[in-house]
């Protein structure tokens, strides 16, 4: 019997060098801002200070400007929190473990994966800060600082303090991977500066990058060594996140199937973004020949599979809770998807559990379009999860008479434009003035896996 193997697809299409790769990556930083890129901008940028606004008030006003109530005091802040910290995980898994696999079509998209990380983790820091009323004495008091106050001391069986150590862990982490990883590509572009300014800023960006062997040795030593220190945050951070409900005895929170269910949700959100993002800039800057069919097709994969992890998850709450006997947990799942947040239910199941079914399909999951919809409407299933968990778990709770409905006012609505703003700001300056594609990793993959090697 004689078998071949299939020709696997080239990672670069194009028949591109590595002259070529240099001057299509490099010369997006180089060039004047394109009028697309300025208007993308001044939408951001007008949508940050609309959101500063409310921040400002929230700040002198306190949470009060917030639709919380006593029944219901954790709503949009706690969802927008856990939303973000659940987009920011493709990053690390993308840069990472799909290293640690050696899986080379990760090449071409980490950059930018990477990048999404830090700035996801930083908008849902802004969240938990801002709910301390007044950041400026509770973003100190967090953290278990010696004092003369008795001593006072944080919670440490809190997971609220977990949450603290385990997202500045991983922004620490992520951060010095992501920036390593630039290193070689500044080097690229203060050799190619034709200004005094431009040269002394990516020179000082560089690091003194040489190119020597011995460098090249130490740079891939290092990250390896990231991406072993990197892989378990990325399991470790959103299943203590999942804690801050699980360890409560709050019907519909307290169960322990939450850390893999949330691990699973915040990797399928996390690549539903990078698609977002990544298709628009691969239009924009004109990378299809780097950012290729087969790099889309390959995440939404991933995507089919952790949104079928995420539906089993689902019905698996609402086997436990028949199961468990307890009254007060089968009233809570019932009131999830028959109560008067029926639609939120809905809607999250709609577009968590059906929608990334269709990318069974070949034909849907390599068309741009279709997977652009799709990993739009996947983030925003994933949002209405956060929010079926938190508030409808919240709002009816033992006592009849205490039960109410939240309804956000414009503070709500305003802090949460404020993350987008900053987020969608943050990206577009990185895309404009960093290497969106890792050059040096795209390179190291040319000729094995271009069009060329099969001429």
């Amino acid at each position: 019997m004689h078998a071949e193997s299939v020709v696997r697809q080239p990672l670069v299409t194009g028949g591109k060098t590595v002259h070529d790769i240099t001057n299509d990556i490099c010369g997006r930083v180089e060039e004047k801002p394109a009028k697309s890129w300025l208007l993308a901008m001044a939408i951001s940028l007008t949508v940050l200070v609309i959101g500063g606004y409310y921040v400002g008030q929230l700040l002198w006003h306190g949470i009060g400007e917030w639709g919380l109530n006593k029944t219901v005091g954790w709503a949009w802040d706690i969802t927008n929190f856990v939303w973000w910290v659940g987009i920011g995980h493709a990053g690390t898994l993308i840069s990472a473990i799909l290293l640690l696999f050696r899986q080379r079509w990760r090449m071409a998209i980490n950059r930018a994966a990477e990048a999404m990380t830090i700035f996801a983790v930083i908008c849902a820091a802004m969240f938990p800060i801002l709910h301390m009323g007044r950041p400026w004495l509770g973003a100190i008091w967090a953290l278990p600082l010696p004092n003369t106050y008795g001593s006072l001391w944080v919670n440490f069986n809190s997971p609220l303090l977990w949450d603290v150590f385990a997202i500045s862990t991983y922004f620490s982490v992520s951060l010095v991977f992501w920036y390593i990883g630039l290193i070689p590509d500044f080097a690229s572009i203060r050799d190619r500066a034709t200004t005094k300014i431009r040269k002394a800023i990516y020179g000082a960006l560089s690091f003194g990058w040489d190119g020597a062997s011995k460098t090249w040795s130490r740079y891939e030593t290092v990250s390896l060594v990231l991406a072993g220190l990197a892989t378990p945050l990325v399991l470790s951070v959103h299943t203590i996140v999942s804690m801050d409900f699980a360890t409560s005895v709050i019907p519909g929170w307290h169960t322990t199937i939450f850390p893999p269910y949330f691990v699973a949700g915040a990797i399928f959100s996390g690549f539903a973004m990078v698609l977002t993002l990544l298709i628009v800039t691969r239009k924009v800057y004109k990378l299809e020949d780097y950012i290729t069919i087969q790099h889309i097709e390959l995440m939404n994969i991933i995507i089919t599979v952790t949104g079928s992890i995420v539906g089993v998850a689902y019905i698996t709450e609402f086997f436990i809770a028949s199961y468990s006997g307890v009254e007060a947990e089968q009233y809570a799942f019932i009131n999830r998807a028959f109560g008067p947040y029926w639609w939120a239910y809905a809607s999250m199941m709609t577009c968590n559990v059906i929608s990334p079914q269709l990318f069974w399909f070949k034909k849907i999951r390599t068309n741009i379009a279709s997977t652009f919809v799709i990993s739009i409407i996947v983030n925003i299933g994933m949002w209405f999860e956060r929010f079926v968990i938190i508030v409808t778990s919240l709002h009816r709770d033992y006592i009849p008479s205490s039960w109410a409905m939240f309804y956000p006012k414009a503070a709500d609505i305003g802090v949460y434009l404020f993350s987008f703003g900053f987020f969608f700001t943050a990206f577009f300056l990185f895309a404009k003035f960093f290497p969106v594609i890792n050059m040096a990793e795209v390179k190291s993959i040319l000729k094995t896996t271009s069009e060329k090697t099969d001429k």
